[in-house]
């Protein structure tokens, strides 16, 4: 017998949590394409609308998204930056580059434990001796493919001093 879980589609690649868990990455001028989402307190409220317009634009281009590496950033409560890695820039797009050296862990669980996982990683950034500047949040599977696997990542990301 087939359950609905296991018949539905994966739209999402498989994360490999070991790749980013605990690492530091040194970007120069790393391309992504950027765009916002609209929240309520924090919740997203059209992500999926603006992942799909992002889609459509990279696929337009003939353009690729290494690693699937999509972060998301905070800025109030009404409002969530969106960072998509892509290979090329994008016409029609805002295209932007992050440079630095970037600080990760990886979180696995409900996103109900967003906040104790922000304290956890604050405190092990801090504990590395690193300073944090921005923080970034990378969902690595849609609500869907996360039940698919069994597993639902998320992994912080922090620019470091």
């Amino acid at each position: 017998m087939t359950t609905q879980a296991e018949s539905e589609p994966i739209c999402c690649p498989e994360f490999d949590p070991t790749l980013w868990d605990d690492k530091i990455s040194e970007w120069d001028k790393k391309p992504f394409i950027k765009d916002k989402v609209f929240t309520i307190f924090y919740m997203p409220v059209n992500f999926g609308q603006v992942m799909t317009r992002l889609n459509d634009k990279v696929t337009k281009a003939d353009a690729k998204m290494p690693d699937w590496l999509c972060l998301s950033e905070h800025t109030s409560m009404w409002n969530m930056g969106i960072y998509l890695a892509v290979d090329k820039e994008i016409q029609e797009a805002e295209n932007t580059t992050l440079s630095g050296k970037f600080y990760s862990k990886v979180y696995e669980g409900s996103y109900n434990n967003t906040g104790k996982w922000t304290k956890d990683f604050e405190s092990t950034v801090k504990s590395k001796g690193f300073k944090m500047n921005k923080l970034y949040m990378w969902y690595t599977t849609c609500p869907k493919c996360a039940k698919k696997y069994g597993k639902n990542y998320v992994v912080f990301f922090s620019q470091i001093e």
